[in-house]
């Protein structure tokens, strides 16, 4: 990778903190001025904290959520068809976006585990890979990161879970989600 060209950043692993990981990016990016979008494949229609606290970073933070919510969860009452049409959608979502050159950081939130539910295909990621702009870091989010995403990733960092409170009984709690 030449040093003027942005990296692809894969964050993925059965462990917490790939959202949280990017979020990172976007708090250090838009603290140097730079444009960031986030599009979320897996968790639209749930309520997360940062669907209210991204609205204080923008205008320079944009953040869609364009999923349906988790594949076969309990109160999940969408088809799969639902599911792959919406993230399909977030796929052309995502093309435009790149293409208009707008963005310094692009964010790909669980796309790799809309892949793995067969939302959308390993290509149709490695297509968005392969026409980002130079100029945009592109960071993908979620746990299965495909083995093809691994291996044109410039940087893949595994969240592994160690231990955790719902192990013992513990449900989240607002502002900390584990």
């Amino acid at each position: 990778m030449p040093s003027d060209k942005a990296p692809v950043i894969v964050y993925t692993g059965k462990g917490k903190g790939k959202t949280t990981a990017a979020l990172g990016i976007v708090l250090r990016a838009v603290g140097h001025g730079h444009r960031v979008g986030m599009i979320q494949f897996i968790k639209g229609e749930w309520y997360y904290g940062e669907l209210t606290s991204s609205k204080r970073l923008e205008p320079e933070f944009e953040m869609i959520a364009a999923g349906k919510g988790f594949v076969g969860i309990i109160d999940d009452d969408h088809s799969i068809e639902e599911h792959q049409k919406a993230a399909q959608e977030a796929i052309e979502l995502v093309r435009e976006k790149l293409a208009s050159g707008a963005y310094d950081v692009m964010i790909l939130d669980e796309v790799n585990y809309a892949v793995k539910l067969n939302l959308i295909t390993v290509d149709d990621v490695l297509g968005i890979i392969a026409a980002k702009p130079d100029k945009t870091t592109l960071v993908l989010t979620g746990n299965h990161a495909h083995e093809k995403v691994v291996e044109a990733a410039d940087l893949v960092t595994e969240m592994r879970e160690v231990k955790h409170p719902y192990q013992k009984g513990i449900k989240a709690r607002k502002g900390i989600d584990f």
